[in-house]
């Protein structure tokens, strides 16, 4: 198995363990994270109905991004954006899923911008 398939069954391992014990429920809806090589997405969900709540990602035109849209800074951009939804439709607690990425660079900038924007974790 070469070097990239083997990351990438490793990240979908952790991610079905981090499922494990993450779940969305109606009052403490799920955020989810994933991260591509030139983007950045990001929902709230609620497993319990299988419904999103709301999402956000670096493609949207109206972040209006300037530059790249897979680095940190885009990725600030995502979590503000999200976290403002989200509060609009009366979510103020979530439970952080990172998707088996590693919990630093971009996934992190998400992270904090979506705190800063009033989501607590």
């Amino acid at each position: 198995m070469d070097k990239a398939k083997h990351k990438v069954k490793r990240r979908e391992r952790r991610h079905i363990g981090i499922r494990k014990r993450v779940e969305g429920t109606s009052g403490k809806p799920r955020l989810c994270v994933y991260r591509s090589l030139n983007h950045i997405y990001a929902q709230v969900i609620d497993d319990l109905a299988g419904a999103t709540i709301c999402s956000a990602s670096s493609l949207e035109k109206t972040l209006a991004l300037k530059g790249k849209s897979g680095n940190a800074a885009a990725a600030s951009a995502v979590g503000t954006a999200l976290a403002q939804r989200a509060v609009e439709k009366g979510v103020k607690e979530v439970a952080f899923d990172r998707a088996g990425f590693k919990f630093h660079g971009r996934v992190k900038a998400l992270a904090d911008a979506a705190r800063k924007s009033g989501l607590k974790f």
